[in-house]
């Protein structure tokens, strides 16, 4: 019974879901009214609030599927993989839109032109940075607010969010991993190339022989 009820939930989370992005797409997002939404639905202003707290929220009605997915990358990764490894494998591919449905183009035009959806696509990749950046410190067995972690996890949210929503390719964001892994001391010289290597996904064999670098490779 209990299955039957999510079920149903997730049934009616999901119309709301794909009715509002439909509305939104025909008319605009300012033009559209959360009644109007719940209206075309058919359930109660009320129900609709129940599933989500705002009318921003109904366009991103994955974000706790999607954290969940990014804080797996890292906690199931392959044995021998590193945390930055698995974050490309997870991120460069959802940066290329999808065939079809709300996360494909639609999707992003949506959010690039609609100012107060911007805004709150921020606000939710700044409450993914924290979740991610508890998970690299986990991982790494370090404490949970460790700059490190902190910084590895803002600064490719931020390259994603950058990748999706800006004019860049999903081989720009592959070039931000590499030059992770690379570093940026040549950044800008002739010689500045990115390589694939491993940087803060070292093996051991290569790692700097620096004490201060000892945590680091942990990412």
């Amino acid at each position: 019974m209990a299955g039957l009820r999510e079920r149903k939930k997730a049934q009616t989370r999901k119309r709301l879901a794909d009715t509002a992005f439909t509305l939104f797409r025909e008319r605009g997002f300012e033009n559209v009214t959360v009644a109007e939404i719940a209206d075309a639905a058919e359930v109660a202003v009320s129900t609709l609030f129940a599933y989500f707290p705002c009318k921003e929220a109904l366009v991103f009605d994955a974000e706790d599927e999607y954290e969940r997915a990014l804080t797996a990358a890292v906690r199931d990764r392959a044995p021998g993989t590193s945390m930055l490894d698995a974050l490309e494998a997870h991120l460069v591919p959802a940066a290329q839109p999808a065939p079809d449905g709300p996360s494909g183009e639609d999707f992003v035009e949506l959010v690039k032109s609609t100012p107060a959806l911007l805004e709150y696509a921020g606000r939710v990749r700044r409450h993914w940075e924290a979740s991610l950046a508890a998970t690299l410190a986990e991982e790494a067995g370090l404490p949970e607010n460790d700059l490190l972690a902190t910084t590895l996890a803002r600064f490719v949210l931020e390259a994603n969010f950058l990748a999706t929503y800006g004019d860049h390719s999903p081989e720009d964001l592959k070039a931000v991993f590499d030059r992770l892994r690379h570093g940026w001391a040549d950044f800008g010289t002739s010689t500045g190339q990115p390589v694939r290597g491993s940087g803060l996904g070292h093996h051991e064999s290569d790692a700097p022989n620096r004490d201060d670098q000892a945590t680091v490779t942990q990412l």
